[in-house]
Formats: C-alpha cells, sequence, structure tokens
C-alpha cells in the first residue's frame, strides 16, 4: 500500500465493540475529495467512535479505514495531510493563542509565522496574545480548527465544529469549508443537527445505532420523498376523477377529508382544478422536509417519552407556606440592559 495523494477516506467494513455494546457495525462509506460530506446520527450514535477509528485513536473490532489509500498511522507526517477537530479543550491555560499555535507547528515543522496565518484564516488575529482559557466555547471552536489548519492538510476532519458558535460563526465556517472543498481537498463534518449543515454538505452518511441508514447526496436524499399537495374539496370523490384523468393516479385520503396528491406541485393542481371547474377551497403543498427524513432516518434514537404536566401539587408543609408557584413579575422598569455590544469571536462570555 502507498500514498496515493487522493486525499480520498475510504471506511470498509467498520465495526467496534465495547464489551457488550456495540458502538458501530459494520459501516461502509467513502469521502470524496472536492466535497463536503456530513457524518449524521444523534448523540451516541456512534460517529465520535468512527472518527477515532479513522483517526488511528481507537482500533477496530472488523474492518479497515484509510486515508489516501493508507490506515492514518502510516501516513508518515499525519498531520501535513490530515487536520482533525475531536474536541477544543486540549489548551495549555497559560498560554497565548499564538504561543500554543507555535508549539504545534515546531512539532509538525512548520514554521513559527504559521501560527499567524492560521490565526488570520479564522479570525483570531486579535485574540493572539490572549490565553485560551479566557475565550468563549465558539472561540476554541476557532482555535482548535486553527490548529488543525496548521500543516496545510489536504483533509479535514471535524467533529461537531459548529458547536457553541454564533449565527455570524456559523456562517464564516459553512463558506470556509465550502471554499476549502473547493480546491480540491476532502472535508468530513460530523453533526447531530441536519438543519446545522444542510446548506454546507454535498454528501450525507446517516447513522443510528451505529448502523448505516442513508449514505448518498442531499438531492438523492430529497428525491427519495415525493412532494405532495394537500387540497381541501367540497366534493372529494369528483375532485379524485378529475385528478386521474388528468393524470394523477397516486392519490390518497388524509385523515381530515382532504385529497392528497402524490409526486405533484401546487401549480398543477391548480390549473387542473381550474379547468375542471371544481370548488376548492385550499391547497398546501408539503414539499420533502429533510429534518423529518432525518428523523425518520435515526428511528427516534434516545428519545424521551412524552412529557406530562404535573396535575396537582404536594399538600403544603405543616403550617403551609407554599403551593403552586406565584406567577412571576419582572421588575419595575423591566431588565437592565446589556451595556454596549459584546466583541468577540462565535459567542457570549
Amino acid at each position: 500500500m502507498q500514498n496515493d495523494g487522493s486525499g480520498r477516506i475510504v471506511v470498509h467494513g467498520l465495526s467496534k465493540t465495547f464489551g457488550q455494546v456495540a458502538a458501530v457495525q459494520n459501516l461502509s462509506f467513502v469521502v470524496e475529495p472536492g466535497s463536503v460530506t456530513g457524518f449524521l446520527g444523534p448523540n451516541g450514535a456512534g460517529k465520535t467512535t468512527t472518527l477515532r477509528m479513522v483517526l488511528g485513536l481507537v482500533t477496530p473490532t472488523a474492518g479497515v479505514t484509510t486515508i489516501s489509500g493508507l490506515p492514518y498511522e502510516q501516513l508518515g507526517n499525519p498531520a501535513r495531510i490530515v487536520g482533525a477537530v475531536l474536541e477544543n479543550e486540549g489548551f495549555h491555560p497559560k498560554r497565548t493563542a499564538r504561543n500554543h499555535l507555535r508549539v504545534y507547528a515546531a512539532a509538525i515543522g512548520m514554521p513559527d509565522q504559521r501560527a499567524d496565518e492560521v490565526l488570520a484564516l479564522v479570525g483570531l488575529s486579535g485574540a493572539a496574545n490572549r490565553k485560551p482559557g479566557e475565550f468563549s466555547l465558539g472561540m476554541r471552536q476557532r482555535l482548535a480548527l486553527a490548529t488543525a489548519l496548521l500543516g496545510n492538510p489536504q483533509v479535514l476532519v471535524l467533529d461537531e465544529p459548529a458547536n457553541g458558535l454564533d449565527p455570524e460563526g456559523i456562517l464564516w465556517l459553512r463558506n470556509f469549508l465550502r471554499a476549502y472543498a473547493r480546491e480540491g481537498r476532502t472535508v468530513l463534518v460530523s453533526s447531530h443537527l441536519l438543519s446545522e449543515v444542510e446548506q454546507t454538505i454535498d454528501q450525507v452518511v446517516i447513522i443510528s445505532h451505529g448502523v448505516t441508514r442513508y449514505y448518498g447526496s442531499l438531492e438523492q436524499l430529497r428525491a427519495s420523498r415525493q412532494s405532495r399537495v394537500l387540497v381541501q374539496s367540497g366534493d372529494p370523490n369528483a375532485l379524485a376523477n378529475a385528478l386521474r384523468e388528468g393524470g394523477f393516479t397516486q392519490l390518497e385520503m388524509a385523515p381530515d377529508g382532504r385529497v392528497v396528491v402524490l409526486g405533484a406541485t401546487r401549480q398543477q393542481i391548480g390549473d387542473l382544478v381550474a379547468k375542471s371547474g371544481l370548488a376548492v377551497y385550499g391547497m398546501e403543498e408539503d414539499r420533502a422536509d429533510l429534518e423529518k427524513l432525518f428523523f425518520q432516518l435515526t428511528n427516534g434514537q434516545y428519545s424521551g417519552a412524552p412529557y406530562q404536566a404535573q396535575q396537582h401539587y404536594p399538600p403544603p408543609p405543616p403550617g403551609g407556606g407554599w403551593g403552586p408557584p406565584p406567577q412571576y413579575q419582572s421588575p419595575p422598569g423591566g431588565y437592565p440592559q446589556q451595556q454596549g455590544p459584546y466583541q468577540g469571536w462565535g459567542g457570549q462570555r
């Protein structure tokens, strides 16, 4: 085996058990260069364990993973090939951000000035002389990404990189990762929220209970669920007959009496209804909801039972003094306003 220089990540038949717990079961997927791949699943689905196996930190029970055709431990100087962020807590509390990066740069054979280059890349130039212990969670995320970028790697592997970022930081991260991939590099990003990375990723791997539930493009995932139009009509049977005559044969009846037309748009149904002269009181187009598909695929892993509000309070202790809590009243004049905007990166402290 040799480094083929592609930056491609291959996961084949990967499994990992811890005692009696199967954390990952027979995962197989490929992360291609030039694209951002989302690795999605609920917390506890096996994402971090899989990434740790890809990065040589955990030994698989079965299966193999390669980067550019080689296992991680055979890459030679891996930090020059793969940049990874699995956590954002590995910072010396008394070392400045710049000095933290210089230590890591020296360890992988990069010059000192690379520290300032990556600080600029992630928007932390103004915090170079501050200590990570003073940073917000979002700022620590950016510093961890800067550390991963020191070796100018061909591959980025990021575990929940948007955690702690404010909306501006998430937009910045999205643009950064897409630009990085457009240079022909490989980006693998894990998340437990599809909505968080939907506008960033091209390919998606969805897992639940350590098992692959979907592997493919986002467009294929959308196409797997047909759009549908729900039509409220004064005469559902007449409407159904007119729809069939118009070529719309995939029809269902909703519990509320509306006619459900699969594989159609509201405009198509509106044109047909106008020609038929039937009375229609409303139409609703139900497009493919990726978040809904995601929850269906992950099968509600670790979802709790619905909360049942307590209807009765326990009796007061002897002498009384407590019962249902009173309605909370805001202080006279309202709450105090924050004095001036917070100046920072990715979140408030």
